[in-house]
């Protein structure tokens, strides 16, 4: 018996002593962190600390750690340095000139020098001081539309999203990025937010403050219109009138809490921007050339191969590098995903998803 007791002590000092360890190894582990955040926030460097703070406060579960080391009007004012201004004007659809068919299906390039695969699509590689990203060139513009997992599911979150392949193969496509926003808690992607247009058909018409509607209209030119203070019949309005066809919808918001940036570029025009503009993170582009071709930007960032992202000044650098007369941008962060023939050029930056993407509700594809 007094074995046994002693056996149970020893078993039981071990377990004390593993689970001391442990957590004095999270403590560490903490400290460790928070002292790295602490330099990073009140060290010598005032644009590391900017793009701290408006990098988390992009994000959809660590805006806590900005109020960790600054007030609220502290966290204004560097929001404030680092923020975009605003596009009043609409696309002006008469500086896109789409070349007339080359007879064979497929519109063609204006770079004769500019080389295409058999699917009419380019892809190259684009590296920043912060990122790494793929741009996908698209030569014909009416190849690309919004794929959706509509009827879409209720408020019990019975039915849950797509991943992004899932996405493109049911709509009989080659390629695609990830769409719009929508509804994340728990990566569900079961529902979108603001609107969505597939195939001239209006799916989803709840337009919040903020949200700005990208998509391509029957002319297959690239449209990018606020409908933030739109009612949902306003909305439909629109829609019609724009003879929209495919689209989804991003917020241009910055609240110093809130920070979404839709409008990059509007007619040759960049948004104005102090400092960055944003934080950084991983990033989805779409725009349009003047020739037509469609223009997709997806980036990496959050630790991925060490890297934080691309920032707002980022997107619009190689945007207009490749030509973009009209700019967007869309969903990001975790969601920000490349699909094309067969295979994942950029995925998700989480662990769980690093062969795959977020399950979503939308997706831009290429049939």
């Amino acid at each position: 018996m007094a074995q046994k007791v002693s056996k149970g002590r020893k078993i039981a000092g071990i377990a004390v002593r593993v689970i001391t360890v442990l957590f004095s190894t999270i403590a560490m582990i903490f400290i460790a962190l928070y002292s790295s955040m602490w330099i990073i926030c009140h060290g010598p460097s005032t644009s590391a600390r900017d793009l701290f703070v408006g990098t988390v406060l992009e994000t959809g579960a660590m805006k806590f750690l900005a109020s960790w080391y600054f007030s609220k009007d502290e966290i204004l004012q560097i929001t404030g340095n680092n923020s975009m201004g605003h596009l009043d004007d609409d696309v002006d659809t008469s500086l896109i000139d789409i070349p007339e068919d080359d007879g064979d299906g497929n519109a063609p390039a204006a770079e004769e020098k500019e080389e295409f695969d058999e699917n009419g699509i380019r892809i190259v590689n684009v590296t920043g001081r912060s990122y790494m990203g793929k741009v996908m060139i698209i030569k014909d513009p009416s190849k690309v539309s919004v794929a959706t997992i509509y009827p879409w599911s209720d408020d019990d979150k019975s039915k849950s999203g797509e991943t992004l392949d899932q996405l493109v193969n049911n709509a009989g496509a080659i390629a695609g990025v990830n769409g719009g926003e929508y509804f994340s808690d728990g990566n569900w992607g079961g529902k979108p937010k603001g609107l969505v247009v597939c195939n001239g058909q209006i799916q989803y018409n709840v337009p919040q403050a903020g949200d700005v509607m990208v998509g391509f209209n029957t002319d297959n030119i690239l449209v990018i219109k606020d409908i933030g203070g739109m009612t949902a019949e306003q909305v439909e309005q629109l829609v019609a009138d724009n003879n929209i066809r495919d689209a989804v919808s991003f917020k241009d918001i910055d609240d110093g809490d809130n920070n979404h940036f839709t409008k990059l570029i509007i007619n040759g025009e960049a948004t104005p921007i102090s400092g960055n503009g944003s934080g950084a993170n991983p990033r989805t582009v779409i725009g349009q050339r003047k020739d037509g071709a469609v223009i997709l930007f997806v980036t990496d960032g959050r630790g991925h191969e060490g890297h934080i992202g691309a920032t707002a000044a980022d997107l619009i650098s190689v945007m207009q590098e490749f030509g973009a007369v009209n700019a967007a941008n869309l969903d990001g962060g975790s969601s920000s995903s490349m699909y094309y023939n067969g295979q994942y050029e950029m995925t998700s930056v989480t662990l769980y998803y690093s062969t795959s993407s977020w399950k979503l509700p939308t997706a831009f594809v290429v049939k």
